[in-house]
């Protein structure tokens, strides 16, 4: 009888003062239970030992001893056990939860060396679980010896609610069939023939293999090509950076960097397209890879995170050459630990910034990184001050509107233990962590995170290695197993959004309604790439609003389709979609049909850069030679402005944070200014002396 009870955090709803470790299971049965709190083991040398081990040992014959507890819990939690805390930095604890009576105890769950917190030999060799608890049911919690330094630690039980199942999200059953495709390295679902349906790609040493999707089955394309210099091994991103209507891959190497670019010789098709492979020297350890406008010159770009260095990208010269960079300031930490960015406008003033998942080594090497775009180019990190600084070792994160209130929030995925993290964007630049009571403690650890509304119930989802996070859109969600990690698209065009990985996994429908829309960027003006990559969708029914944002490289490893796609539950009609494109420019289609695809190009509807010139919105000096005065601070509550040139490019993008704005940069010339406050929106022109 060795444990005593040393703190207590404010996170902890309820403490035993008396409770013990025991040196048998029938000693701990007639003790009392444990309850959620913290606890310090001392030597470890109870005589009883179990007979299995839920860890996956193999080697128990190292195991002389052990210690016991009793746990009863009160409710349904969801539960974690945990020795990785600072304080036990050099130790080396394994851990085995079992159920049933003494003598005839049943596995739960196991675990050795799931820690992060690294000892004097730099690696963790501490314990972390996270599993379901029933009412009334007990469960002892045993640790043994079998590790070197494994007494005298302390560890800590934590309880949190579970979710309440929800009609509004029922589970999605997926049917897996076979993808009669070859090739081992990553996998795409993306539409690569310019006919916006999702075709099915996968990549070997010497081939690029296409199945393309004729809407009712798939249609098998090889594509042999040369031997890429750097093949797939950690990523794999679509995108057409040369603009010719046919998809253009970028492999994402342990040493390098390769691009496949799609050479159109006829036109019959996509059987008379090939890829010319181009690799360039630098020794890049790529980790997510993604197609994005960095600059936004309406030329797709190519950024790759790095493992070892800082992230490189390869900038889009307008004449379809991706020239090398060094790095933009965007994951610039010496020593790397760039795994997965993901290109989002979380502070919605309409041009896109970037979340970067960290992995690995010391705190600042692995702390995520939240970059806010400057709107002229530039980019500046505020993952501190806007809460999402965390280091929990993480290879992807998955960014949607999980609350459906107008805005990004973000789920950060643990790829080693069971501490995923749901932060809810505020509005203001910063975001609240409401990680307890959502039910993302569920989750599948591991590398994959990703979002999509699988049920087509107008709330988004999380497919997260393995398991669905089914959305009830108030941040709290439902787990269910799923499908492997994959690549998420539409398989047969049905509108209800597949995953595949090798194998395809099909989503069975049920009665939901539906809308996917596809996003063309104006090539001829030279606005918008050519993907609309990027660009912020929006979507409104008698339910309110859905957001996304087209978006090339979710997840970590693999490709999903860059066509947008919402559910809209039992709603039967859509008032309008609205696209925000990278140029500034805005479309509305009123009234659009459900349950089908819509193709918008950009500049095709109501809402251009001469549009709502309003009387009431009175610029002076006009003309100017510096600043701009604003009449009326009406609109100054969350509004954003941007400058447009007289050819509609847009020249800056910024949040409107006074009546006064800076426009001595610009050149001399005619410009339009629009300001947007929610849906409220106007312009008028003005002159730069």
């Amino acid at each position: 009888m060795k444990t005593r009870l040393l703190s207590l955090s404010l996170f902890f709803a309820t403490l035993s003062l008396n409770a013990q470790s025991y040196d048998t299971c029938i000693d701990a049965s007639n003790a009392s239970t444990i309850t959620a709190g913290t606890y310090s083991i001392g030597t470890i040398n109870g005589s009883e030992l179990p007979s299995s081990y839920c860890d996956g040992s193999t080697n128990s014959s190292n195991v002389d001893f052990a210690e016991w507890l009793k746990y009863t819990p009160d409710s349904d939690y969801t539960v974690t056990i945990s020795s990785d805390l600072v304080i036990n930095a050099d130790k080396d604890t394994k851990v085995n939860i079992y159920t049933g009576s003494c003598g005839a105890l049943t596995c739960v769950i196991g675990d050795d060396d799931s820690g992060v917190y690294p000892g004097s030999n730099t690696y963790s060799y501490l314990s972390y679980i996270t599993f379901n608890v029933t009412l009334g049911q007990t469960y002892y919690v045993v640790w043994d010896d079998e590790r070197s330094n494994s007494s005298n630690f302390d560890f800590t039980l934590t309880e949190e609610t579970t979710v309440p199942p929800s009609s509004a999200s029922a589970a999605v059953s997926f049917t897996s069939q076979s993808a009669n495709i070859s090739g081992t390295y990553d996998r795409a679902l993306v539409d690569m023939n310019g006919d916006y349906l999702d075709d099915l790609v996968s990549i070997s040493t010497s081939s690029i293999y296409v199945n393309l999707q004729n809407g009712s089955g798939f249609d098998v394309v090889q594509k042999t090509t040369t031997s890429a210099d750097f093949l797939p091994t950690w990523s794999l991103a679509a995108g057409d950076y040369n603009a010719d209507g046919y998809s253009d891959l970028l492999y994402g190497g342990g040493d390098g960097v390769t691009f496949m670019r799609s050479n159109q010789t006829g036109a019959s098709g996509f059987d008379t397209v090939e890829f010319i492979e181009i690799s360039g020297p630098e020794d890049v350890f790529s980790q997510r890879s993604n197609f994005v406008d960095i600059n936004n010159d309406g030329h797709l770009d190519a950024f790759v995170c790095h493992d070892t260095a800082p992230s490189i990208s390869y900038m889009n010269d307008g004449s379809n050459n991706l020239v090398f960079e060094n790095t933009n300031g965007l994951g610039d930490y010496f020593f790397g630990g760039n795994y997965a960015s993901v290109w989002i406008d979380f502070d919605n003033d309409k041009d896109i910034d970037m979340y970067m998942a960290k992995c690995g080594g010391s705190d600042a090497r692995k702390t995520n990184q939240l970059y806010r775009n400057n709107g002229d180019g530039t980019y500046t990190e505020i993952g501190s001050s806007s809460g999402l600084a965390d280091i929990i070792q993480t290879w992807s994160a998955a960014w949607g509107d999980f609350d459906n209130d107008g805005d990004m929030d973000a789920y950060v995925g643990s790829s080693t233990r069971h501490d995923h993290k749901l932060m809810r964007n505020n509005g203001d630049l910063t975001f609240t962590d409401v990680t307890n009571g959502s039910g993302v403690g569920l989750a599948n650890q591991g590398i994959e995170n990703a979002p999509a509304d699988f049920n087509n119930d107008g709330f988004l989802d999380i497919l997260s290695n393995g398991s669905v996070l089914f959305g009830n859109g108030d941040l709290t969600f439902n787990v269910f197993a799923g499908p492997i990690s994959g690549s998420i698209g539409d398989v047969n065009n049905d509108g209800f959004l597949d995953v595949f990985n090798g194998s395809l996994y099909i989503n069975d429908t049920n009665s939901n309604n539906w809308i996917k829309i596809v996003t063309v960027g104006d090539q001829s003006g030279g606005y918008s790439n050519i993907n609309g990559i990027g660009a912020r969708v929006e979507i409104n029914t008698a339910s309110g609003t859905q957001i996304r944002d087209v978006t090339s490289g979710i997840g970590f490893r693999h490709m999903s389709s860059l066509n947008t796609h919402f559910g809209i539950g039992a709603d039967t009609a859509i008032n309008y979609i609205r696209i925000f494109w990278p140029s500034g420019i805005i479309d509305t289609i009123n009234n659009p049909t459900i349950n089908d695809s819509i193709i918008i190009n950009e500049g095709s509807s109501t809402l251009g850069t001469n549009d709502y010139f309003a009387e009431d919105l009175i610029l002076y000096p006009n003309p100017t030679k510096d600043v701009l005065n604003l009449n009326s601070i009406e609109l100054l509550n969350g509004a954003f402005y941007t400058v447009f040139d007289m050819t509609g490019k847009r020249v800056v993008n910024a949040t409107l944070k006074s009546t006064r704005i800076d426009v001595s940069h610009l050149s001399s010339g005619n410009y339009i200014l629009r300001i947007m406050s929610g849906n409220q929106i106007k312009s008028q022109k003005f002159i730069k002396q």
